[in-house]
């Protein structure tokens, strides 16, 4: 077993109400701390790795400026939530993960009042924020929703379904597109920081609104060409174009390890009176441990590990594994029937379709990649 890290600041901190009693000036330590915490644990129990390290500061930012759990906070991976876990009441019970009679290693709702939505990973994420925003405004509260995605996720049809009804939440709704693949966006900077924090602030805001107005009393095909080039303007500087054309407001793409450019935007978006509102953030999948990040796909999940070294530590076992002999058995029955095909969703390792994908590449297909497995 690990010895565990000394977390002094995070030791403080047991819901995040505590968190937002510290200044800002501490969450990067407290962040530096919450990734120690959640090496050892998962070294210690095994369970989900690199996606749960690329999120640490983007967990800490979300629960210190919004007001969890009366704004709901939504993981479209459920399985990165670690961080999560660890600042809302659980750490004690951390290194149980996975484990029988242990916490989940997913959001449950039964689990916590911070869990509001219980999915692994399937693009449900928006849909479920929706929802929960559209009950706010029928209740009449402002508590908002907010919705954390990844780039790869935000590829289903049903991340665009939601997306195309996201008006009905109106500034209740926030979505958080983690891009940790940086898929859309090259590296961002301390320019594309100053920028987002302009387009997010309340004057710029203001400033848009009266914009608006003045579009509408423009004679209509003056008007909706002045509102469109407003809009492609702005998406061409920041890469948006799409979202806006869906209602997104699109702020991005920011550092999504840098407190100094998350906190004063979601500051910028929890105040903003209009909406809904997408956040475009980078990150790192595996960030803060050389073998999480080196080996992004060995270590999506793992055993318990050696932190120092990253050796895994396999339970010795006879048995073989089952997506080995799913995939070997599937190779055995394309050999013989050339109609069969395999089609996975970003998951070829995990599944075992890689080896079929060798064996077939013109018979595989990953329907979360735009070229497939070829």
């Amino acid at each position: 077993m690990s010895r565990k890290p000394e977390t002094p600041l995070l030791d403080k901190v047991h819901v995040p109400a505590d968190l937002r009693s510290l200044k800002p000036n501490q969450l990067k330590d407290v962040a530096d701390e919450l990734r120690a915490e959640m090496i050892s644990a998962v070294s210690t129990t095994g369970g989900h790795f690199g996606s749960g390290l690329g999120v640490v500061e983007l967990t800490v930012a979300l629960h210190y400026v919004f007001n969890t759990p009366d704004d709901k906070l939504i993981w479209d991976v459920g399985h990165q939530c670690y961080p999560h876990k660890i600042l809302t009441g659980r750490r004690d019970r951390i290194r149980t993960l996975r484990q029988g009679g242990g916490l989940s290693g997913f959001t449950k709702r039964s689990e916590s009042e911070y869990d509001p939505f219980g999915a692994a990973h399937s693009s449900t994420s928006i849909s479920a924020a929706i929802g929960m925003a559209v009950a706010n405004r029928f209740a009449g509260k402002a508590d908002k929703s907010i919705a954390v995605i990844g780039d790869g996720a935000m590829s289903a049809g049903m991340a665009y379904e939601a997306m195309n009804n996201a008006g009905e939440a109106g500034n209740r709704l926030v979505v958080i597109l983690n891009d940790n693949d940086m898929s859309i966006a090259p590296p961002v900077g301390a320019m594309s920081a100053y920028l987002s924090r302009v387009l997010s602030s309340r004057e710029y805001l203001s400033i848009r609104d009266i914009g608006r107005s003045i579009f509408k009393r423009l004679p209509k095909p003056l008007g909706d060409t002045a509102r469109r080039a407003e809009e492609y303007a702005r998406g061409l500087a920041t890469g948006g174009t799409l979202f806006e054309e869906m209602g997104f407001y699109y702020i991005g793409p920011i550092d999504g390890h840098n407190m100094d450019h998350l906190l004063p935007v979601l500051e910028n978006v929890r105040d903003a009176k209009e909406g809904p509102i997408l956040v475009h953030v980078v990150t790192e999948k595996g960030r803060g441990h050389p073998f999480g990040k080196a080996a992004a796909d060995k270590y999506h999940a793992v055993p318990k590990f050696d932190v120092v070294t990253g050796e895994l530590k396999k339970s010795a076992s006879n048995a073989p594994q089952y997506t080995k002999v799913f995939a070997n058995a599937l190779v055995q029955e394309a050999e013989k029937d050339e109609r069969v095909v395999a089609i996975s969703a970003a998951m070829p390792s995990g599944t075992g379709l890689d080896i079929f994908g060798k064996k077939f590449p013109d018979r595989s297909f990953d329907v979360a990649l735009p070229n497939n497995m070829r």
